[in-house]
């Protein structure tokens, strides 16, 4: 597992930023899809440098002191982005990937300057008391893939997001196997209590984008 890992078993995927500052995140050559940085937090991350919420030329930074947490952390990749940018980040994940997201921290503390960073436990569908009120975002990257999570994350999604909460969600689209179902099984569930809205691709990076990574705005139905 990635918490007995020794240092010869990572190996490191860079992600730069738009300042030329480079985040380094470790992955595990073995283990559980949580060890991996995928290409949809890749897209996500970059996503949060958009002009949108992120142009220091006019002095616009969305992320400047705002509370984020992030669903299905894995290696931290997007939580260290939007902490690199300012803000108060709270990356979650099971037990046995803390060790995983506590070395990238460490890793990459030298860019994290107004923001903070920490991990903590989060198992999906359990108590979530630690982690309110709730945040201003909440991210997620390719946490749509395991059938028997579908509910417990709906769930959690319910406990955590308050109305002025957005959930921005990144997947990419898998049409093999069981992947069609779960997709669909996940938004009809999301859909009986809260609003999707999907983001084009001009309103993305233009390097980091793909037709089959979609990138959603979810907010709480009122």
């Amino acid at each position: 597992m990635a918490a007995d890992a020794d240092e010869c078993d990572y190996f490191v995927r860079e992600i730069e930023k738009n300042d030329g500052c480079t985040l380094k995140v470790k992955q595990c050559y073995l283990g559980d899809v949580g060890c991996v940085v995928w290409d949809a937090a890749i897209v996500l991350a970059k996503y949060l440098e958009t002009k949108q919420f992120y142009e220091p030329s006019s002095r616009v930074n969305v992320w400047a002191d705002r509370r984020v947490l992030e669903l299905g952390a894995g290696t931290g990749a997007v939580g260290l982005m939007a902490a690199a940018l300012g803000a108060h980040v709270t990356v979650t994940d099971l037990e046995d990937l803390q060790t995983l997201l506590r070395m990238n921290i460490q890793e990459n503390q030298a860019l994290i300057d107004s923001g903070s960073i920490t991990a903590k436990v989060l198992k999906w569908g359990e108590d979530v008391s630690d982690f309110l009120p709730p945040p201003r975002y909440i991210l997620m990257a390719d946490c749509i893939y395991y059938e028997q999570s579908i509910v417990p994350l709906v769930e959690s999604l319910k406990l955590l997001s308050g109305p002025e909460t957005c959930i921005i969600c990144c997947y990419e689209q898998r049409t093999e196997g069981i992947n069609p179902k779960v997709e669909r099984q996940f938004f009809e569930l999301l859909q009986q209590n809260f609003i999707c809205e999907e983001i084009p691709e001009d309103m993305q990076d233009p390097e980091f984008s793909s037709p089959d990574i979609h990138i959603l705005h979810i907010r709480r139905n009122v």
